[in-house]
């Protein structure tokens, strides 16, 4: 398996793989909607994406999306996606990911990478623990629309 950083001529490739983790949400499939989102994010260079192969199949992919700290005036990473197709699990594809996150931030100077996950997401808390994620609880965070 490799990792590169996408481009948009890897679109049908992390189109399928976007549409698969929009389904393992709950969400409907939507491959055009998927699609023009994820064309959307490279075109205007709001995200950075890293997929991984194997031989010319997507395995899986993570985004990431440009945040920054005012307190430390340096940009930090919110790591909003990470997806592996269910056969590729537990083969080390998705800690190689988010490892390859952490080392294009660190080359950067970012303060760090921040995520979350669902309280239910047991299998992902235990990989981001291992990885060295730390569960914050020093703050509490709200969300309005």
């Amino acid at each position: 398996m490799i990792i590169q950083k996408a481009t948009i001529h890897d679109l049908e490739s992390l189109t399928e793989l976007f549409d698969l983790y929009r389904i393992f949400y709950e969400q409907e499939s939507d491959r055009e909607g998927a699609r023009e989102f994820l064309k959307a994010r490279l075109v205007n260079d709001e995200s950075v994406v890293f997929l991984t192969v194997d031989g010319s199949a997507p395995v899986g992919f993570v985004q990431l999306y440009p945040s920054f700290s005012s307190v430390s005036m340096k940009r930090s990473w919110v790591l909003n996606d990470l997806y592996v197709k269910k056969q590729f699990r537990g083969k080390g594809a998705g800690e190689k990911l988010i490892q390859r996150a952490i080392e294009f931030a660190r080359e950067r100077g970012a303060k760090g990478i921040m995520l979350e996950t669902g309280k239910e997401n047991q299998n992902a808390q235990r990989l981001y623990e291992k990885i060295g994620f730390e569960r914050e609880s020093n703050y509490f965070y709200y969300y309005s629309l």
